[in-house]
């Protein structure tokens, strides 16, 4: 027959205590359940008491925060998916032609000026050198209207 080797024995303060002592049912006066938790031993976190103006200030905080993330994301999404679209809309002020009528010479490409003595000379436009037209500033000649952020110039300042 075999025998078994032995199994190490752990020594422990915790093991080693005396069981706590069973009180007798009959010196308990609350009626017992049998779902009543005991009470822990551990330290309980107790609720801080907050007024109405605190309650409120961490409120708007926590909404100045959500705003102040939201509305750039929105933005970004917004510019994101109209820069995916196609652009089809004719200029609003050249009525998609990519050309405007010369405001000085109102297209004729001459200018004529009426001198003293009823007397009037003719030249040519120094706006549009004569063609009686210019390329639109809006659309640069496209004759599509750009986004309202195409529009924009870029200049260095520096």
């Amino acid at each position: 027959m075999a025998i078994a080797p032995s199994v190490p024995t752990l020594r422990s303060s915790f093991l080693l205590s005396p069981p706590l002592p069973k009180l007798p049912t009959s010196s308990l006066k609350l009626p017992r359940c049998n779902n009543q938790r005991r009470p822990a031993s551990y330290p309980r976190v107790r609720a801080i008491e907050l007024d109405q103006s605190t309650l409120v200030a961490i409120s708007v905080g926590v909404v100045s925060v959500a705003v102040g993330i939201g509305i750039p994301v929105f933005y970004e999404t917004q510019i994101d998916s109209a820069a995916k679209r196609e652009n089809t809309q004719s200029c609003f002020p050249c009525s998609g032609s990519g050309a405007q009528t010369c405001r000085f010479c109102t297209g004729t490409g001459n200018v004529t000026v009426v001198l003293g003595g009823g007397e009037t000379e003719v030249s040519k436009c120094i706006n549009c050198e004569g063609a009686g037209s210019l390329t639109c500033t809006t659309c640069q000649g496209s004759g599509i209207q750009p986004r309202y952020l195409d529009r924009r110039e870029f200049k260095d300042d520096d």
